[in-house]
């Protein structure tokens, strides 16, 4: 057969083979590594080697624990199933059906053109706005519905700055022919549609003046591509920053929850207003660096930007914002149900910052400690939106005999909640806090640490950069998800041999995770930009490399700056002593009582 013919056959059944190859290839640590530890890590490695190539879908893979785990002697079943729905799924629930309302009554896009009419409409603070939606509504929606619901705004803008994105493609094409033997369909901005037609038998005192026109048509093209990818590129980008400014704004951070809940019970530093506090401050830092960034490379950031000429991209620029401004209007004025679902959400979001902050004393003191978590705060608020009404209530109505009897219609239905809600993120949750239990219950996080001692030598303000930088790499291949729920274990555990704070590795790694930004098909909002056909792959990775830098060292300044005040970084803590130091405290007490046998 065909060498070609052969190795397409291959790929065409990778993953068919990859399901079948990687439980043998995998079966001699059974063999090299103790018994209890070796079986987890076969099971950690596979379930990696699936989520990594996607051989089975991620859900169905998050879901192996439940099948092997009690089959192969790790952990019982009644161990296994309860950490498929902790209370931190409960947390995650709440902001996905949260989102879900939003999306219904569309207070998502109200909020984004309210914020476009405030920025202006010259490019860079265009995209400036658009990263600041982007971000904001990607901290309580999902990075995907904020992408998709921002991109077609971006294009409706973009259209009405630059026209036809085709006929500025072809413009970027132009060359100056000196035979003269050309045709140029000219759209330097919307409000100057024209054509311009060169002749051979014209005088030759028009060929000069008609190759400049032609080179100025070029470059103004090629301005208006670059800006009109800047705005595509900053989308996705900016939900991906934005995500990681809130628990519930994207998965790895309630997976760095969970598993601090199952690795140290005692740990209580981290929930959704301390997380706020030290997260916030680093979205807006890196986000504007970004911007900065995405200016500068797109051609946003020029004298433009803070001076107002009288010239032809004015004018498009005054379409641009007629056109935001016709669209605000559509919308009409702020109904019931969107006055509504504002408050609610501003409710939650008050309610879950101000439940325990930590820097000042929350209102979960009125509760006996422990009962309170986010996750109770979450769905007590989800709760009332299933039966508040979606239309004002009437006094009146009951008195009106005459008054049509109209349905009730809640602000948001379950069929409505249960369509929005992917529920195998859910269970992709709850098969790493799976995984993270049988690392603890079986010895194998113990068994990595021993093995990862030589990188004691490595100062610590170092390791964080290197691990943020390793994460963000691994991630850029793999589900940010599946990636958090494969090292997590592994570098809390590293921290604890180390003697260092383990939440001054855990939280880089889980903040890393989220900067994927040098592939299309590294995060879905990456995928769903370049899919609008106009960005190219190695745009993506000339932007997303800087981009990967940037949040590196934004990360590595917050560590080392606020969050070591906030968290007590410089200390290892009580809570995380237990893990390290039992054999070291049953070791003293044997001595001891020999000693005094003796």
């Amino acid at each position: 057969m065909d060498p070609a013919k052969f190795s397409r056959k291959l790929w065409s059944a990778r993953k068919q083979l990859i399901l079948m190859l990687a439980p043998l290839l995998l079966l001699p640590l059974l063999f090299v590594v103790p018994s209890k530890e070796g079986k987890c890590l076969y099971v950690v490695l596979l379930m990696a080697v699936y989520w990594c190539t996607e051989a089975l879908p991620l859900a169905v893979t998050a879901m192996l624990p439940v099948c092997l785990f009690p089959t192969m002697g790790i952990l019982p079943s009644k161990k296994v199933c309860p950490q498929y729905f902790l209370e931190t799924n409960f947390l995650f629930l709440s902001g996905l059906v949260m989102a879900s309302a939003i999306e219904e009554w569309g207070l998502h896009r109200r909020i984004a053109l309210k914020v476009l009419k405030i920025v202006g409409v010259k490019p860079a603070w265009l995209i400036l706005g658009m990263m600041i939606t982007s971000s904001f509504l990607s901290m309580w929606l999902s990075n995907t519905a904020t992408t998709a619901m921002m991109l077609p705004i971006a294009n409706a803008i973009l259209e009405s700055l630059f026209g036809n994105l085709e006929t500025l493609k072809e413009n970027c094409k132009l060359k100056s022919d000196p035979e003269g033997d050309t045709q140029v369909k000219m759209h330097v901005l919307p409000c100057e549609k024209q054509m311009l037609t060169t002749e051979n038998n014209r005088p030759d005192w028009t060929d000069r003046s008609e190759q400049k026109n032609l080179e100025e048509v070029r470059r103004e093209a090629e301005y208006q591509m670059k800006v009109w990818k800047g705005f595509l590129i900053c989308i996705p980008y900016a939900a991906s920053i934005g995500g990681t400014a809130t628990l519930t704004g994207t998965a790895p951070n309630l997976i760095l929850v969970g598993q601090l809940k199952s690795y140290f019970p005692e740990c209580d530093l981290i929930n959704f207003g301390s997380w706020f506090v030290f997260a916030f401050p680093l979205m807006l830092l890196f986000l504007i660096l970004g911007w900065i960034w995405i200016a500068f490379l797109y051609g946003g950031l020029n004298t433009r930007l803070c001076i107002s000429k009288h010239d032809a991209r004015e004018a498009a620029e005054a379409k641009a914002r007629a056109v935001i401004d016709e669209d605000y209007k559509k919308l009409g004025p702020i109904k019931f149900a969107e006055g509504s679902i504002a408050f609610f959400f501003i409710i939650f979001a008050v309610l879950l910052f101000t439940r325990d902050p930590k820097f000042v004393t929350g209102w979960s003191i009125f509760f006996p400690k422990g009962y309170v978590s986010d996750a109770v705060t979450g769905v007590i608020i989800i709760s009332i939106l299933f039966f508040f009404p979606s239309q004002r209530p009437s006094l009146r109505w009951w008195f009106d005999s005459r008054a049509s009897n109209t349905p009730y219609v809640p602000l948001l239905s379950w069929r409505k909640a249960q369509e929005c809600v992917p529920w195998n993120i859910i269970l992709l949750l709850g098969g790493g806090f799976a995984m993270a239990k049988g690392c603890e219950e079986s010895g194998l996080a113990v068994w990595i640490g021993n093995h990862l001692q030589p990188l004691a030598q490595v100062p610590s303000a170092v390791a964080v950069i290197l691990i943020t930088a390793f994460i963000a790499c691994f991630t850029e291949f793999a589900s940010n998800t599946a990636t958090i729920i494969i090292f997590l274990p592994v570098i809390a555990e590293l921290a604890i041999r180390v003697k260092v704070n383990p939440l001054y590795f855990m939280i880089p790694a889980t903040t890393g995770c989220s900067y994927a930004f040098m592939l299309p098909v590294s995060t879905p909002p990456n995928s769903i930009a370049f899919a609008s056909g106009h960005l190219m792959v190695k745009d993506m990775v000339k932007t997303g490399f800087v981009m990967n830098i940037l949040g590196i060292l934004c990360v590595s300044l917050a560590m080392n700056t606020w969050a070591l005040h906030m968290f007590d970084l410089h200390i290892y803590p009580d809570w995380a002593r237990p893990l390290n130091d039992s054999s070291v405290t049953v070791a003293t007490h044997t001595i001891a009582a020999m000693n005094m046998t003796g």
